[in-house]
């Protein structure tokens, strides 16, 4: 592989099995230094199994893989002494106090002891936790929680940190709180892999990969994503009732699929030109008032979607 010392993590067909089931199916990627890489896929997908794969803490089935430029096989020990990881249980001690979790942490990644007590106010301070130092862990709630585990996973300063569902079940304006330090980190040069199923988060990676059944099923940017690699078009269709029309548009033909977004509707189509006059003639047949059909620029949630479902069309007719 690539010994280019712009690459922080790369993997050549990872796969993990457990007994027969494939859990990471020959999974491929490269991640430059300071990218902000999301990997993207439903629960069951085999991320945090690949997530866990690169931090050294599972060992492949076969392929191959580098992370820091340490070996993720044979020098293990070395990525975990090099990297920052972040799981979605936090992997916080609920019965120290805060300033107790944050000590822990930096005994375990040996910060020097001359720098122990700057680096924890530094924490502290970043993650606006300075009035519960002294609380139980289990005592603060799951967004200052989650403030306090990034805070310990990046103590000893890493070049690459891996987060695991970073912002699941917390309030968002932490969620917020942390792609401002995510993209700080990602600012200094920090190189950030993150799992998550928030399209709306998925916006703040520069590219992004999905995961589904094991198997990578695209790359690219999020734009990439939207313009590229989603053949089919979207079209928006504000329309009364629109939870009742939803089932009928998707039976004009040329429409693909629908989803109902807020109060309108996506339709997933191969041709907006061919398939929204057709969408249009429906209403008006049923001579229903005050509806736009119009293409729109796909959401991530409309690519996802998509590619899951063409991937899962696809296997079917090959079975």
């Amino acid at each position: 592989m690539s010994q280019d010392t712009t690459v922080a993590v790369e993997v050549h067909d990872l796969e993990k099995c457990f007994g027969s089931f494939v859990a990471v199916n020959r999974v491929n990627f490269q991640i430059a230094r300071g990218e902000i890489f999301g990997f993207l896929g439903p629960n069951g997908a085999g991320k945090s199994t690949t997530i866990r794969m690169l931090c050294g803490i599972l060992t492949p089935t076969s392929g191959s893989g580098k992370v820091a430029g340490f070996d993720i096989v044979r020098e293990q020990r070395q990525i975990r002494q090099n990297i920052g990881y972040m799981s979605q249980k936090f992997s916080l001690y609920d019965d120290l106090t805060v300033e107790e979790n944050i000590d822990f942490y930096s005994g375990l990644y040996r910060i020097p002891n001359s720098e122990r007590a700057a680096r924890k106010e530094e924490i502290i301070k970043t993650a606006g936790i300075e009035e519960f130092r002294t609380r139980l862990t289990k005592d603060i709630s799951g967004g200052w929680k989650q403030r306090l585990a990034l805070g310990c996973a990046i103590i000893h300063r890493p070049t690459i940190i891996f987060l695991d569902e970073p912002t699941s079940g917390v309030d968002p304006i932490t969620r917020g709180n942390s792609w401002a330090t995510i993209k700080e980190m990602a600012a200094h040069g920090v190189t950030v892999f993150v799992t998550t199923h928030y399209m709306d988060e998925a916006e703040n990676c520069n590219r992004l990969a999905l995961i589904y059944k094991g198997t990578r099923i695209a790359i690219g940017t999020p734009m990439e994503m939207k313009t590229v690699i989603m053949k089919d078009q979207v079209m928006e269709i504000q329309v009364p009732d629109s939870e009742i029309w939803s089932e009928r548009v998707r039976a004009v033909s040329g429409v693909k699929q629908t989803a109902l977004f807020g109060t309108a509707i996506h339709a997933v189509v191969e041709s907006a030109e061919k398939t929204g006059p057709a969408i249009e003639a429906l209403f008006k047949g049923a001579g229903v008032a005050g509806y736009t059909v119009r293409k729109i620029l796909p959401s991530l949630e409309d690519v996802f979607v998509s590619l899951i479902e063409e991937y899962d069309h696809e296997h079917i007719k090959a079975a």
